[in-house]
């Protein structure tokens, strides 16, 4: 048997018997081990488990390229990524883009998209068409009732797709979704949508104008986010597949 096949063992073993996370946290470490990291597999891991928040924030620097794959660099690439910080903010600042109130995320947002050259003058949100279609699927009367209500064009594609549900869902289950997001599957943002609407379907096919649904789904309750990130990856498995360690 490979080491991959006992590994694979392992992890369904340990998945049976409750103690999952313990098999998924030693798998990550023997992945942060090797000398130069590997960005396929950490991604994959990424999108199969949730990251332990020890290890999130070296993941996430090393999935978007803020940390390069050996470990000796770490250390000085930091401090070059710190000045790199100061200077783009300080550009958004004299182009006005963004000042002291402006909120972080925001910031942020604007800070990627000054450096990958796509910052725009009106946001665009590319995933509404995917929202829709996957909507459609779960529960067609549902849709049907945010168009008769004039919804579907005003709900908080914003909040859901630009801020990647920042200021929606609770730091807790706003970093699961992210591990996603970072290790390259935007499309969790979609699923994690429907399954707001899916799982306040009720409380939504009792309001009757489009202002009256936007305003809820912009202030959802709290207590119920976690659910909705483990039923959304759920989702997000059943139309996409799941990711798995290439050969």
């Amino acid at each position: 048997m490979t080491e991959d096949s006992q590994r694979n063992f392992r992890s369904v073993y340990y998945e049976k018997v409750g103690f999952r996370g313990v098999e998924e946290k030693k798998s990550l470490e023997i992945l942060l081990k090797d000398d130069r990291l590997d960005i396929e597999k950490l991604c994959t891991f990424s999108q199969r488990f949730p990251l332990p928040s020890m290890y999130r924030a070296l993941v996430w620097k090393v999935l978007l390229g803020i940390l390069p794959l050996h470990h000796e660099s770490h250390a000085q690439v930091m401090m070059y990524r710190k000045g790199q910080y100061s200077d783009v903010l300080h550009a958004l600042k004299v182009v006005r883009f963004v000042n002291d109130a402006t909120p972080q995320v925001e910031v942020f947002l604007r800070m990627y998209q000054l450096e990958s050259g796509k910052l725009p003058r009106s946001p665009s949100f590319p995933l509404p068409k995917a929202f829709e279609q996957y909507l459609n699927l779960e529960d067609s009367r549902l849709l049907s009732h945010l168009k008769m209500c004039s919804a579907v064009s005003r709900l908080p594609y914003d909040l859901w797709f630009n801020r990647c549900f920042a200021g929606c869902l609770p730091e807790s289950s706003l970093q699961r979704v992210w591990d996603k997001v970072v290790s390259g599957s935007c499309k969790i943002l979609v699923f994690v949508a429907v399954e707001i609407l899916l799982t306040f379907k009720i409380k939504v096919m009792a309001l009757n104008n489009s202002e009256k649904i936007t305003k809820f789904l912009e202030n959802i309750p709290q207590d119920s986010s976690d659910a909705i990130v483990s039923k959304a990856i759920d989702l997000w498995h059943k139309h996409c597949g799941t990711p798995v360690h290439s050969a």
